[in-house]
């Protein structure tokens, strides 16, 4: 395929009308998502280079729209049922992957990187948490590359078991933000289950990953850190705005819906671009040890937070 596509304006056009495919209500976040990492495969991301900071500009606008169909009381609600599964799991899953670290022998960045990324929201608190740390550049890559690959498993595998044991909305919404890593997957998901369990989705994921700030502190203490920047998510400030003029400016619930409506649309295409990122390349580069150990990590925070959720 990669041969009968060797043209790039061809590559590039093919890529465009995939992309708007996916803006499409017909395409869900899972499709969305595969049609992007088949297209890498096949024929290759001819926009790879530019691709990836237009991805968090794109998710974080997608996500303060997604803001416009929640109203305040809605979102305290959420936050407060997360708060406690929220500090448990946080805790649990960095003194857990300490230890899997030892027992796999991994590289202590390149362990705290995928504790980090597992407990918090992926590949945000990986970004955030790597200045204070310095990292190699292989181990960063590294770190994202396995985070970005179960992401995109979890992207298929949490709606389907949410239906085989019959979850509820609120109780899938819930899982998901604990579960899954990335925020983007987390919206997705949640959004093929149901509006109820994406509303709980985003609310508690996003309260989540304001722990980057503290863990961020502890991690420079740990580390003997000096002179580092916390990065600051100031892109859920907007959304808690986008919530409060949903609740309290009547204005916005003419718009409300359309809002959202792009919202997830924008979503759709993000993953769409996530997916083009993924290649057969780079999931080769993965090693055994580190892949084993955030398998094990990401297994037993899923299967301790669904059992905390459905007793």
């Amino acid at each position: 395929m990669k041969n009968f596509i060797q043209h790039e304006m061809t590559r590039k056009i093919f890529f465009i009308v995939l992309a708007v495919v996916c803006l499409t209500p017909f395409i869900s976040s899972p499709i969305a998502l595969a049609l992007g990492f088949i297209l890498a495969v096949l024929i290759g991301n001819p926009f790879e280079k530019h691709l990836h900071q237009y991805i968090h500009v794109l998710l974080q606008i997608s996500i303060v729209g997604l803001g416009f169909g929640l109203k305040l009381d809605e979102a305290l609600q959420a936050g407060k049922t997360g708060l406690i599964l929220t500090v448990v799991s946080i805790v649990t899953v960095m003194v857990l992957g300490y230890f899997l670290g030892k027992i796999f022998k991994l590289e202590r960045p390149l362990s705290y990187l995928l504790s980090a990324g597992t407990a918090i929201c992926g590949g945000s608190a990986i970004a955030a948490i790597s200045p204070i740390i310095k990292p190699n550049t292989k181990q960063i890559s590294l770190a994202l590359a396995i985070i970005f690959t179960l992401n995109s498993v979890a992207l298929f595998v949490y709606p389907a078991i949410g239906h085989l044991l019959n979850l509820t909305q609120q109780q899938f919404g819930l899982w998901c933000a604990v579960g899954i890593h990335d925020t983007s997957s987390v919206v997705g998901a949640a959004s093929k289950y149901g509006d109820e369990a994406l509303k709980i989705a985003t609310t508690v994921k996003l309260a989540r990953a304001l722990w980057i700030i503290p863990v961020s502190l502890i991690t420079m203490f740990i580390f003997k850190s000096k002179g580092s920047k916390i990065k600051i998510p100031w892109f859920i400030g907007y959304f808690i705005a986008a919530i409060i003029l949903n609740t309290y400016f009547p204005f916005f619930d003419r718009f409300s819906t359309s809002i959202t409506v792009l919202a997830k649309s924008g979503l759709n295409l993000t993953l769409f671009f996530i997916g083009s990122t993924l290649s057969l390349r780079t999931l080769k580069s993965i090693g055994l040890k580190p892949l084993s150990a955030a398998v094990l990590l990401w297994v037993i925070i899923s299967i301790g937070s669904l059992l905390y959720i459905i007793r």
